[in-house]
């Protein structure tokens, strides 16, 4: 018990600061955003106007390590380069990277940077941890992780099935 008080005391000393503006925590494995896309679905609608795509039901999005599931999602092309700019998930949003995942009502990826924006009850898992805050920032490159609004956590210490009771 003392040795979780230890850990709960630092934590909250040394990232005091960062839990007001959010908190940072790795997510998954750095990934390669210059794999191929892969995306599976029930029904796809091509938009040539907008240069986009539609993809509906259950919708499955494969890019080396990452999988990102929705219930649709758009996919925005560059007018000049046809590459793949930015998917926008919507409804059951989850993202799996490595052995992390997280879930929320909407995502936006943006392919070129590798960043994912996920709105809306927010929840990532890792391990037997889980985090809950209504925005998280993820960044595949790098593999970390910013939580915020409204963060909420429950921390079981090393060892701990039962949280030290």
């Amino acid at each position: 018990m003392r040795h979780f008080l230890a850990v709960i005391s630092a934590v909250l000393t040394v990232s005091g600061a960062a839990f007001a503006q959010g908190a940072a925590v790795p997510f998954g494995p750095q990934a390669d955003t210059s794999l191929p896309v892969e995306v599976t679905s029930e029904s796809l609608d091509v938009n040539q106007s907008d240069g986009s795509a539609e993809f509906v039901g259950d919708v499955v999005i494969i890019q080396g390590v990452m999988k990102l599931s929705a219930d649709r999602v758009k996919v925005n092309y560059s007018e000049t380069a046809g590459a793949i700019t930015t998917m926008e998930a919507k409804g059951n949003v989850i993202l799996v990277n490595g052995p992390d995942a997280a879930e929320a009502d909407e995502a936006e990826y943006s392919v070129e940077t590798g960043m994912v924006v996920m709105i809306g009850n927010v929840l990532m898992t890792q391990g037997p941890n889980a985090l809950a805050a209504e925005r998280a920032d993820i960044n595949l490159v790098d593999g970390s992780a910013r939580m915020a609004g409204r963060v909420k956590t429950i921390l079981i210490p090393a060892g701990s099935e039962d949280g030290g009771n």
